[in-house]
């Protein structure tokens, strides 16, 4: 039951307040469900036995002609992605307290399908259940950016929505033809298992789903929505996207691609991964001619999660452990800079770094909250993201040291950006004096993000305690 709770808590509340669009108080209401989702996560966490497999699972028939059930349940890595959203959407929507807009019910009510949405994707052991909610998280993140973005929103909207739409038909099409392989159609996820595919239509099934995630993380060459859908879209939106939602790709990649089509995969994973690495690097050198602060977390972000998918793809245990403890830490992180970015244009009304400088002088507490987050991002040992960055790059040496020089060059290349970024906008002297440091919300949103930062990078084995069972009984090579 706790498993539907946290499913439908976001959902229903959320299409309940988009009923009433003007409503003032909306906000509250949206917190209150988030935190109630939140502790009904943590809940799940505290009776959650990593070695037993998937848990609080629930199966019911649905569409009995069809063969698709509403299966859902959450073994070690699909806990660990529903802690990440249902952790992170309160402190999003926390993050908005001080803005006023029209239609609130309707923006705080998005937030929350949103939320409902990818926790579906994280929980869904039925395949065609699983693109239902792949697809409605869409709708939400595509509003957000036409009713709420900034400049060309309408054709960043459009062309958010078509990249992934495409992408996520091809990936239809390969979920059907899984389905009907069996004598009565099946989409469940243990069912699939066992069907033999020849090597030419599982070469292909497999590149309908990888073109999916490829699109949704993204990654080199597919990224080129991304960076205007970030720049663009709302800040609690780009929270959304950059924290959580491009996490379904890469989630799904592990649920869905290594179970199903592991040779296929690994028969074309060196390619993939080369094409990765180079993003890597690409990305990296984009990020550091930047002028805009926001952009440049957004081409930051293509670099890191980039390296993740490249863990994945080694098809290693060390990779896979790597890519769920850096999930998290981008999760984390991401949210973090662009709350900076969001008090940047709350405060100064611009994220244009030469239109910065001197901000430590004067915000002291914003500086040292930026500093925290900036550690955390370029990797520094004893930060959350250190870990995760250490057991991909190995993973990648040991399958292939040449992807690994490539994959470290992007590395070095984000702290040079994000050292020169906080230099430039931080030190110095200060070019105005009226930028006011942290109050009340801004430490309440702050105040976890630094916390995980910390202890993430000192405990990491709290999250590979839950997820190395799952992931040892998924590694083939």
């Amino acid at each position: 039951m706790l498993t539907s709770f946290v499913l439908f808590l976001p959902i229903i509340g959320g299409l309940l307040l988009t009923l009433f669009p003007g409503s003032r108080v909306s906000k509250w209401q949206a917190l209150i469900l988030s935190c109630v989702a939140a502790g009904a996560s943590i809940s799940m966490l505290t009776g959650f036995d990593p070695n037993a497999g998937k848990q609080f699972g629930i199966q019911l028939q649905w569409l009995p002609t069809l063969g698709v059930d509403f299966h859902v349940g959450v073994d070690g890595i699909g806990l660990v992605l529903l802690l990440l959203n249902n952790l992170l959407c309160p402190i999003i929507i926390l993050s908005t307290f001080k803005q006023t807009r029209d239609h609130e019910g309707l923006f705080y009510g998005l937030l929350l399908v949103m939320q409902g949405a990818m926790t579906g994707v994280f929980v869904s052991y039925d395949l065609f259940l699983y693109y239902i909610f792949w697809e409605l998280a869409l709708i939400p993140a595509y509003f957000l950016v036409l009713l709420w973005g900034t400049g060309e929103r309408s054709r960043t909207a459009m062309k958010f929505f078509l990249y992934t739409l495409v992408g996520s038909l091809l990936m239809l099409v390969g979920i059907i033809y899984l389905g009907v392989q069996q004598e009565t159609p099946s989409f469940e996820l243990a069912v699939l298992q066992s069907v033999q595919l020849s090597p030419s239509a599982s070469v292909l099934v497999m590149l309908g789903f990888m073109l999916a995630y490829a699109i949704k993380i993204p990654v080199f060459p597919f990224h080129t929505w991304q960076p205007d859908t970030y720049v663009q879209a709302p800040t609690a939106g780009t929270m959304m996207m950059s924290g959580i939602m491009l996490k379904m790709g890469l989630f799904s990649i592990i649920r869905w691609v290594l179970p199903l089509m592991p040779d296929a995969l690994f028969a074309h994973s060196s390619w993939m991964i080369w094409l990765i690495v180079i993003g890597i690097a690409y990305a990296s050198v984009i990020a550091i001619q930047q002028k805009d602060l926001k952009r440049l977390f957004a081409y930051a972000s293509i670099a890191h999660v980039g390296l993740i998918a490249a863990g994945i793809l080694t098809q290693r245990a060390d990779g896979i452990t790597g890519a769920v403890l850096q999930m998290v830490a981008h999760g984390v992180n991401a949210v973090g800079l662009f709350y900076i970015c969001q008090v940047l244009m709350e405060r100064r009304g611009t994220n244009d770094i030469a239109s910065l400088g001197g901000l430590r002088q004067i915000a002291p507490w914003f500086a040292t909250a930026y500093f925290i987050v900036l550690l955390g991002t370029v990797a520094l040992p004893l930060t959350n993201g250190f870990p995760g960055e250490f057991m991909l790059l190995s993973s990648l040496f040991e399958r292939y040291w040449p992807w690994a020089l490539v994959a470290g060059t992007g590395v070095i290349l984000g702290a040079v950006y994000m050292l020169k970024s906080y230099q430039e906008s931080m030190l110095g002297a200060p070019s105005k004096a009226d930028f006011a440091d942290l109050d009340g919300i801004d430490k309440l949103v702050f105040l976890p993000i630094l916390a995980a930062i910390i202890l993430l990078g000192l405990l990491p084995n709290a999250i590979v305690h839950l997820v190395q069972p799952t992931i040892e009984a998924l590694v083939r090579y």
